[in-house]
């Protein structure tokens, strides 16, 4: 006979067992879309499910504080439920929230964050309703397709939800029309332009990785080939293939990346026809972007995003701001339409000149970029008498370094303008800064990416004397 439920929970000490059959209720999201339920407190991850179902699952694993379950069938669907429209959305990592209606993404980024801050943080500043879009799809400027050999086919899309294996399409529906076009074609002739694909385990092949980039403003393309070997066999007959195929390229670029890695780009980088890069507008400023410059990928929500921190920095033409974290210099030069001065610092040398290029591009002399780790370049500058009034800070994922919150502090700027990608090292970070005597006056979250669990968020601090 079958232990029952009851039986095998108290003889193993568990609420859950591999192979249970259950009905659970899901009440929330992971950071990567899966559902949370909970069975006596113990959460398992149920991938596909959505806030507020109650569903059938089958339970495939369980470890000492969590487990993971399948979803079998939805007793009762989310309101915000809806058939996603990717063919390969249950496959491909790139997107996590098809299957739920824009409305629904919004209204979860915002209770997200909203929660964040106040678990995380101690944060009880407002968050404001997220920012979104009219129209949530097609909106990366930037595609990064790798390519592979399957059973001597071609095939090429986007890695599959934690794997290295290819979920093989020929669309995606949040990159451009071109980068679709791009993408069908290469694959369609990779074999007979000699690009053949490469395999990570054999580590045989050529054809690594197509990278497409738009400048949304201008119309223009950028081509990227990636590839293992220096040389390619039938460069000029490549040239014209892909001239013949989006007319509006205006840079074909090869990058030779011969590591055994999963870092996309290699160290050397050939302009093999067209000009060596692209430029676009956000707002009215003008930016160059070459092969490996970063720039946002969202550019019609990075104007949204820097016009809130715009916003939140009050700038009336009398200020010096200071941009850690400034990159190519997109929200410094942004900035420097209304403020006195802008101070921009960044570790990464070739970031710096892109930002130098790209002040020059667009006219400014109110601007002044130096390379190196902010927390030491910042206290330089107070010693040299260029004193912030306002600091924006706009780091990766992991946050601020502690050291530059430890310079905010000692600096004391009278507003801080926080830009983050992650909310929860930001409510990490503001709740040092609150300790350090600002106080967290409101938080906007963006929506950057529109399909995807990511929010980007603008919170605007003040100093407290």
């Amino acid at each position: 006979m079958n232990q029952s439920y009851l039986e095998r929970r108290l003889t193993l000490n568990t609420p859950v067992q591999k192979n249970d059959q259950l009905t659970v209720y899901i009440e929330d999201l992971t950071h990567d879309g899966a559902g949370v339920a909970k069975v006596d407190g113990y959460p398992l991850f149920i991938a596909g499910g959505l806030p507020n179902e109650t569903v059938e699952v089958h339970v495939l694993k369980t470890l000492k504080n969590y487990g993971f379950a399948k979803l079998k069938n939805i007793v009762e669907p989310s309101p915000f439920r809806v058939e996603a429209p990717c063919p390969v959305f249950y496959e491909c990592g790139g997107c996590q929230l098809q299957h739920m209606t824009y409305e629904g993404q919004l209204a979860w980024k915002e209770s997200m964050v909203r929660n964040v801050m106040k678990r995380i943080g101690k944060i009880d500043a407002p968050v404001l309703p997220v920012k979104g879009m009219d129209k949530p799809w097609e909106y990366r400027n930037k595609s990064q397709i790798p390519f592979d050999l399957e059973n001597g086919q071609v095939i090429a899309g986007f890695y599959q939800s934690k794997s290295h294996r290819i979920a093989d399409t020929n669309t995606c529906l949040i990159q451009t029309d071109e980068a679709d076009r791009l993408l069908r074609a290469v694959k369609e002739n990779a074999l007979k332009l000699d690009l053949i694909p490469y395999n990570e385990e054999t580590k045989k092949g050529q054809l690594r990785h197509l990278v497409v980039r738009k400048g949304r403003a201008t119309g223009e393309i950028m081509v990227v080939l990636v590839t293992k070997h220096a040389k390619l066999s039938k460069q000029d007959a490549i040239i014209q293939f892909i001239r013949e195929v989006e007319p509006n390229v205006k840079s074909i670029v090869h990058n030779v990346n011969n590591r055994n890695t999963n870092v996309i780009f290699g160290n050397e980088t050939n302009v093999i026809w067209g000009k060596a890069v692209i430029e676009d507008l956000i707002g009215d400023v003008r930016f160059e972007i070459s092969a490996r410059s970063f720039y946002q990928v969202n550019p019609e929500q990075t104007e949204v995003l820097y016009k809130q921190a715009l916003e939140h920095a009050q700038l009336t033409g009398d200020e010096t701001v200071i941009d850690a974290y400034c990159g190519i210099g997109t929200i410094s030069l942004f900035l420097a339409q209304k403020a006195k001065q802008v101070l921009g610092v960044e570790i990464v040398p070739q970031a710096i000149e892109d930002a130098k290029r790209n002040a020059e591009l667009n006219g400014f002399t109110n601007t002044y970029f130096e390379a190196g780790p902010a927390e030491e370049v910042i206290p330089k500058w107070y010693k040299e008498g260029k004193q912030a009034d306002i600091l924006v800070v706009d780091p990766p994922r992991k946050g601020c370094d502690e050291a530059l919150l430890t310079t905010i502090i000692e600096q004391r700027p009278k507003r801080v303008v926080y830009v983050s990608c992650n909310p929860a090292t930001l409510a990490r970070d503001l709740r040092i800064l609150e300790d350090g005597g600002y106080k967290t006056q409101e938080i906007q979250p963006v929506d950057m990416f529109p399909q995807s669990t990511h929010v980007e968020c603008c919170a605007l601090l003040e100093l407290q004397l």
